[in-house]
């Protein structure tokens, strides 16, 4: 459907043409048009406190030619990348997704992660269907609650609870411009986005707790 290649230290998925997106993304956030969306990974000492972090990236995706992506920060090496396409009906939906977990949160606490490693949950969907902004902004939802779940399904135990995400989560969704408002659970647009994007974090949920849970007694 889409091309996603691994370029350590980036990982790109390639849309196959311009799409509107929509995220919360660190690198053109809110509703854009992109033909990327782009993942960079990063280690602590790459970005020491003192770090004007924005400056710093700005100046990577500009070597890169990326400027114009919408693009992701992450701890998690960007080999461990799950993806994910799911069809329901005339609906396709293709979900990639690197998943860490070092910085966890339980929704509604906080802890004290600063002497920590950090971690985070980034997810990319792409769609073949052609979407308004409030049928964006729906679909984003509902790749949020599958998100959540896959994390939930985890278990991975915090003082506050079992983990909901991560203190630095993003989503981005890609779609056509279109017209059409709707992507809640009863549409197939919800199912396919729903099914992709748990399969892709529930995968990399577990991949990290093979990996590096097991260290940190959350496996």
């Amino acid at each position: 459907m889409s091309d996603v290649r691994l370029a350590h230290p980036w990982l790109i998925f390639d849309l196959g043409g311009d799409m509107q997106v929509l995220s919360w993304a660190i690198n053109r956030p809110g509703f854009v048009t992109a033909r990327r969306i782009v993942w960079r990974e990063v280690r602590n000492a790459d970005l020491p406190r003192d770090m004007d972090v924005h400056d710093w990236f700005s100046r990577e995706l500009t070597a890169q030619g990326y400027v114009h992506t919408v693009a992701f920060l992450t701890s998690r090496h960007v080999s461990s990348f799950t993806q994910k396409t799911v069809q329901i009906g005339g609906t396709v939906a293709q979900c990639v997704a690197t998943v860490g977990l070092s910085n966890a949160e339980r929704v509604g606490h906080r802890m004290d992660r600063r002497a920590m490693d950090w971690g985070t949950i980034n997810v990319a969907v792409r769609l073949n269907c052609a979407l308004s902004q409030a049928g964006l902004i729906e679909t984003l939802s509902i790749a949020t609650q599958a998100r959540t779940a896959a994390i939930i399904a985890a278990d991975v135990p915090l003082p506050t609870g079992p983990a909901t995400g991560t203190g630095t989560d993003c989503i981005a969704i890609a779609a056509p411009p279109g017209t059409d408002d709707y992507a809640g659970l009863h549409t197939e647009l919800g199912e396919a986005v729903g099914a992709a994007v748990y399969r892709a974090t529930a995968e990399g949920a577990q991949t990290w707790k093979t990996e590096i849970g097991v260290k940190l007694g959350c496996a």
